[in-house]
C-alpha cells in the first residue's frame, strides 16, 4: 500500500495526470465552443488555415513542416489551435530575450584565433570551412593547446571525474539532463558538499523535464541548503503551459576553468552500467585540459547568468587563470552549443559538413535515427561517393517506437550502401562521428528531431588530435559486437510498410 501511496505521489505521476487533464479540458472547451456557435467553429477552421499558410512560408526545416501540415489539414477544426499550443519550436520570448542578452554580452570574449584558422585552411580548407562555421554562428572559437582524452564507456569517464573533483579549488560547473540519486550521483554529490565547506564556487543546473521522475520538484532548494547554487532550468508547469520543448539536454562538467567532460554522460547509474536497464550501455565521453575548456564555461554562464545573478567578468574563468603551467598540445578543438533560440541548425550542419568533406570513411554512434531529407540525402550522397559510411545503433532501444520508427529510414540507407550495424549487448547512447583519421565529434547530439531542432545540445568538435584515432578504434571494436543490418531484414510485407511510411510522416513530431 505505501508503494502505491509513493507512486500516486511521484512527481511524474502528478504531472502526467495534469497535463492529461489540460489537454482534456482544452479539447472539451474547444469542443463545445464549436458546437454553439457557427462563427465559432468558422473561426477555428480560418486560424487553421492561417497557420497553414505560416507554416508554408516558414524558414524551418521542410520534414518537421510538411508533418504539422498534414496535421492541421487532417483536422482543420483543432489542428490550427494545437500547433499553436505545442507545435511552434520557439522557447518562450522571456528565456529567448535572456539568454540571447547574456550571449551577446560573451560575443567580444569569444572572438576567433584568426592564427589557428590560418594554420588549419593551409592542412585542410575543407575542414577549415567547418571549425569557421562553428565560429561565425557559434560563435564558438577554435583552440590548440589542449589535451583531449576519449573513453569508450561511462564507468571509464566517471572515475576520471571523481579524481579531478577532488582536486578541485575554485569552481565548479555542472550542467546535466539528468540527475538521479545513485551510486554515481551520490558520490559526486559527497565531494561538492566537501568542496563547498572548502570555499570552492559549486554551481548546477538541472533540466526540469529531464528530471521530472527522478528529483523532487524542489531539489534545486534542498542543494541551495548544502550552499550549492542551483537551477533547474525551464520548470515545467503542466497547467500553465503545454510545451515540453527546448529541453537542456547538454552535459558538462567544468573545474576551475582548465578542465571538463563532455559526451553523452548524465549523473545517473545506468551510465556507468551499476544499473542494468537494456542490456550493456555503451556511451562515450571525453575530458578537455586547456584553453578549449574556456568554451564550456562560457556555455555554462550563458545559461546560468540568463536566471542568476551575472558574472560580468568573464576573464576570470578563462583556463590560464588557475593553472599557469603550460597546456600540451594535441591538434585543434572546438566545443560548440547549439540552441533553439535561432534558425541555425548547427547541430546538424555540423553532422551533414563531415558527411560532404569525407574521403574515406565516416563512422557514426546514435541512440536514434529520425532524420531530416537533408541528412538522409548527405548519408546517401556519401555512400554513393564511395565513402564507408557505418551507423552504430542499439540492439536493445530504450524506447521501441521510436526504435520502431527508426527503421523506417534503413531501406533507403541501405540501398545507397550505408551499412548499419545494431549493438547484440544492448543499448548505444553514445553520440559519435569520425571520419578520415581527421575529425571527430562527440557530444550529445542524437540523430532526431528533438535533438537537432528543439534542444540545448552541446558537442566537442576534433581535428587532428590523437583521440581521433581512439574514437575510430571504439567503433570498430564494437561493429564486431553487433548485428549488420540486411534488406532481408528490413521486408515487412503491404501493412507493415504502411505502417513505416505513416511514422516516418509523424517522426518529426517526436
Amino acid at each position: 500500500m505505501k508503494k502505491l501511496f509513493k507512486v500516486f505521489k511521484s512527481r511524474l505521476v502528478l504531472v502526467g495526470t495534469a497535463l492529461l487533464l489540460q489537454i482534456f479540458w482544452w479539447l472539451l472547451f474547444l469542443g463545445r465552443l464549436t458546437s454553439y456557435s457557427v462563427f465559432i467553429n468558422g473561426f477555428f477552421r480560418v486560424v487553421s488555415i492561417l497557420i497553414l499558410l505560416y507554416l508554408i512560408r516558414k524558414d524551418e526545416n521542410s520534414s518537421y513542416k510538411i508533418a504539422w501540415i498534414i496535421v492541421v489539414m487532417g483536422f482543420p477544426l483543432f489542428g490550427g489551435v494545437l500547433y499553436l499550443m505545442i507545435g511552434n519550436k520557439k522557447p518562450s520570448k522571456r528565456l529567448a530575450v535572456r539568454m540571447a542578452l547574456v550571449k551577446e554580452e560573451m560575443r567580444q570574449t569569444m572572438s576567433q584565433n584568426e592564427w589557428v584558422l590560418h594554420e588549419i585552411d593551409a592542412q585542410d580548407p575543407s575542414i577549415a570551412g567547418n571549425i569557421r562555421y562553428i565560429g561565425t554562428y557559434g560563435p564558438y572559437p577554435v583552440w590548440k593547446n589542449t589535451e583531449v582524452t576519449y573513453y569508450p564507456l561511462g564507468e571509464d569517464m566517471f572515475a576520471a571525474m571523481v579524481e579531478d573533483l577532488k582536486k578541485a579549488e575554485h569552481y565548479i560547473f555542472l550542467e546535466y539532463f539528468i540527475i538521479q540519486e545513485g551510486l554515481m550521483w551520490n558520490a559526486i554529490l559527497a565531494i561538492l558538499e566537501q568542496k563547498v565547506k572548502q570555499g570552492v564556487d559549486v554551481r548546477l543546473i538541472y533540466d526540469d523535464v529531464g528530471c521530472v521522475s527522478l528529483l523532487p520538484f524542489h531539489y534545486a532548494d534542498l542543494m541551495e541548503r548544502k550552499g550549492i547554487k542551483c537551477l533547474a532550468f525551464n520548470r515545467f508547469v503542466p497547467f500553465l503551459s503545454l510545451v515540453m520543448n527546448n529541453r537542456d539536454h547538454r552535459k558538462i562538467l567544468v573545474i576551475d576553468g582548465h578542465t571538463a567532460y563532455n559526451g553523452g554522460i548524465n549523473l545517473a547509474d545506468e551510465y556507468i552500467n551499476q544499473k542494468l536497464r537494456f542490456g550493456h550501455w555503451k556511451d562515450t565521453g571525453v575530458r578537455l585540459h586547456g584553453d578549449a575548456v574556456f568554451n564550456f564555461s562560457l556555455m555554462f554562464l550563458e545559461v546560468w547568468n540568463a536566471f542568476r545573478a551575472p558574472d560580468l567578468d568573464y576573464s576570470v574563468f578563462k583556463p590560464r587563470t588557475w593553472h599557469k603551467e603550460p597546456f600540451e598540445e594535441d591538434g585543434y578543438v572546438v566545443p560548440y552549443a547549439d540552441t533553439p533560440l535561432d534558425n541555425e541548425e548547427m547541430g546538424e550542419n555540423v553532422y551533414i559538413n563531415i558527411l560532404n568533406q569525407a574521403k574515406d570513411y565516416v563512422y557514426i554512434a546514435t541512440p536514434y535515427l529520425l532524420i531530416s531529407d537533408e541528412m538522409e540525402n548527405a548519408l546517401c550522397l556519401a555512400s554513393k561517393r564511395g565513402v564507408d559510411v557505418r551507423i552504430l545503433m542499439p540492439g536493445i532501444p530504450d524506447k521501441p517506437t521510436v526504435f520502431y520508427m527508426a527503421k523506417s529510414y534503413y531501406p533507403p540507407l541501405l540501398k545507397a550502401g550505408v551499412q548499419i550495424y545494431e549493438y547484440t549487448p544492448g543499448f548505444v547512447h553514445a553520440k559519435s562521428y569520425v571520419c578520415d583519421d581527421k575529425v571527430a565529434t562527440v557530444g550529445t547530439i542524437n540523430m532526431d528531431f528533438r535533438s537537432l531542432y528543439l534542444h540545448f545540445e552541446c558537442g566537442t568538435f576534433l581535428y587532428g588530435c590523437k583521440a581521433v584515432l581512439d574514437v575510430k578504434k571504439d567503433m570498430e571494436d564494437c561493429f564486431l559486437k553487433c548485428h549488420q543490418v540486411s534488406l532481408g531484414d528490413c521486408r515487412q510485407g503491404l501493412i507493415g510498410n504502411m505502417i513505416s511510411s505513416v511514422l516516418r510522416v509523424i517522426a518529426p513530431l517526436m
